[in-house]
């Protein structure tokens, strides 16, 4: 398993929303482990139920949502049993901190950037005056915030975006958390400023020994950053394993449409890769496979029963009934086969994008027996 201590354990959780006298399931049956020190990426298309799943760790769920199911252990308390605002502020912000995706919902654009940057030292370290104004600065400093001294006193509209999120990661950091989730905080940046960003979580997450929740639909942004991956479709995560293990030996269908989908594996000329079909609507009982409507790879059975989670390796885990012993054998695109070697190509060809090679290395994870059991 891991040596590191688990921070937050996940079992059985479900979030559902009240909509019109219609109940909508946003979270179906999640279990997963959060360690400490590490980066957790979690991955999806949009509506996939990232930032809800999430948002129960901070008690940030909207008015007509709940957690219907399930417990989220955190230093041997049940977060599911907090049901007040003062309880929740003992762990939200202090304990577990999140940078949005845009920063000026996180700024007030009336207030000066130090100020707000003081305002939570003082809250959340019991340290006013000078001091938390140095400390203030020091954070500036250490986020990238050119000449922080004199644009102390400045206001959020004096900044560029990419600067603005530079402040709200600077102000996560004053509050000292033991976890940071970055709900996509570089989507709305541009491709030069995100990879600066990304660099400066990373180098901060590691000075600071924080632990990340990444929540990100752009696996560039995953090979970057993460060291253990969650793939979430329909409310549900449908695999999880190493980054390795989800870039080089993936086994659920729809991680290989996202990997296909990979812009940086486009051919000049040739149409890029896309996931034909929608996500299935959250107001009704999904049966079987969610993703099995589509799914070209998907099993007469997919369609009527759930598939099981199968352990493919120590940590890698999937559910397809592809990985069923009596399921056929059945390869990944060819787009995604032997996608590391096309990495580094791509990084040779293209060293001026975004996206990076990851620095992991090919094919840690067991690979599957053979199928044999027809559709």
């Amino acid at each position: 398993m891991t040596d590191k201590n688990k921070i937050i354990e996940v079992k059985d959780v479900s979030v559902q929303f009240q909509v019109r006298k219609r109940v909508l399931t946003a979270i179906r049956d999640i279990s997963i482990d959060l360690y400490e020190g590490e980066v957790l990426a979690i991955v999806g298309e949009s509506g996939s139920g990232k930032s809800v799943f999430t948002k129960t760790f901070t008690g940030m769920l909207e008015e007509n949502g709940k957690i219907s199911a399930g417990s989220i252990m955190y230093h041997g308390q049940d977060l599911t049993q907090i049901h007040s605002n003062k309880e929740w502020s003992k762990i939200r912000g202090g304990k577990i901190a999140t940078i949005f995706q845009d920063p000026m919902t996180s700024l007030n654009p009336v207030v000066t950037i130090g100020k707000q940057i003081v305002e939570v030292i003082e809250k959340h370290q019991k340290i006013k005056g000078a001091k938390a104004k140095e400390i203030a600065i020091d954070l500036m400093n250490k986020v990238g915030i050119p000449d922080a001294e004199k644009r102390f006193n400045d206001y959020p509209f004096e900044y560029s975006g990419g600067m603005r999120q530079r402040i709200v990661i600077a102000i996560a950091l004053a509050c000292k958390p033991e976890i940071l989730i970055c709900d996509e905080p570089t989507t709305a940046l541009d491709v030069t400023i995100q990879a600066q960003i990304l660099s400066l979580i990373r180098s901060l997450q590691k000075e600071y020994e924080f632990t990340t929740i990444f929540i990100t639909h752009d696996l560039g942004v995953v090979a970057n950053i993460a060291d253990k991956v969650a793939v979430m479709y329909a409310g549900e995560v449908v695999e999880y394993g190493t980054v390795d293990d989800i870039f080089f030996d993936p086994k659920h269908p729809y991680t290989w449409s996202l990997l296909s989908s990979l812009p940086q594996l486009g051919q000049r000329g040739a149409e890029l890769f896309s996931i034909s079909g929608t996500p299935p609507s959250l107001f009704k009982e999904i049966e079987g496979d969610a993703f099995a409507p589509r799914n070209p790879y998907s099993l007469k059975i997919d369609f009527v029963k759930a598939p099981p989670k199968v352990q493919v390796n120590e940590v890698h885990w999937a559910k397809t009934w592809l990985l069923d012993e009596r399921a056929p054998k059945i390869e990944k695109p060819a787009i995604i086969q032997n996608l590391h070697e096309k990495m580094e190509l791509m990084i040779r060809s293209h060293a001026h994008e975004f996206v990076e090679a990851p620095q992991i290395v090919e094919g840690n994870g067991a690979s599957s027996k053979s199928r044999e059991v027809s559709r």
